[in-house]
């Protein structure tokens, strides 16, 4: 009976917190937009390739779980990278390298619009800095340009 009683008892928690905002922090960029979900993850689909970045890498727990017949909230990462960038950071760093792809979050609201959210490669980059100095610091400022442009571009705030 306790755990019943204490599921009941979470439940509206678990759904309220289901469609929660990502706060503004320290090192990112989150614009809401006026875009659906699906429409949001396309049109970042196709500023990345309108900045000549790649599409490197793909993870979805909404899609996850709807393959085990639950529904949650549409989320998506979606890793970008590209490989002229990729043997600059290694140049300067080898421990940045795992830090790439660098990667957007795309995450559906209680209204059924969409925010996309991400951490600025310049803060991704932060604690490998000592070590890749000016060569890894300048790199990580040319990604915080195109990172800003792709995410304003899929935004529509271009």
């Amino acid at each position: 009976m306790r755990p019943l009683l204490l599921c009941l008892t979470l439940l509206p928690l678990l759904a309220a917190t289901a469609h929660a905002q990502i706060a503004p922090r320290p090192g990112w960029t989150v614009i809401e937009t006026q875009h659906g979900f699906a429409e949001l993850v396309e049109r970042l689909k196709d500023a990345v390739a309108a900045e000549k970045m790649g599409l490197v890498t793909q993870a979805s727990a909404s899609d996850g779980a709807a393959m085990q017949g639950i529904t949650i909230p549409g989320n998506r990462v979606i890793g970008v990278y590209r490989n002229d960038f990729a043997r600059r950071m290694l140049k300067a760093s080898i421990a940045a390298g795992i830090e790439a792809p660098i990667r957007f979050y795309v995450t559906e609201t209680a209204e059924g619009t969409a925010t996309l959210s991400w951490k600025e490669p310049s803060r991704v980059f932060a604690p490998y800095m000592e070590e890749g100095g000016e060569d890894l610091a300048a790199l990580a400022g040319e990604l915080d340009l195109i990172f800003r442009t792709i995410g304003e571009r899929a935004a529509g705030k271009e």
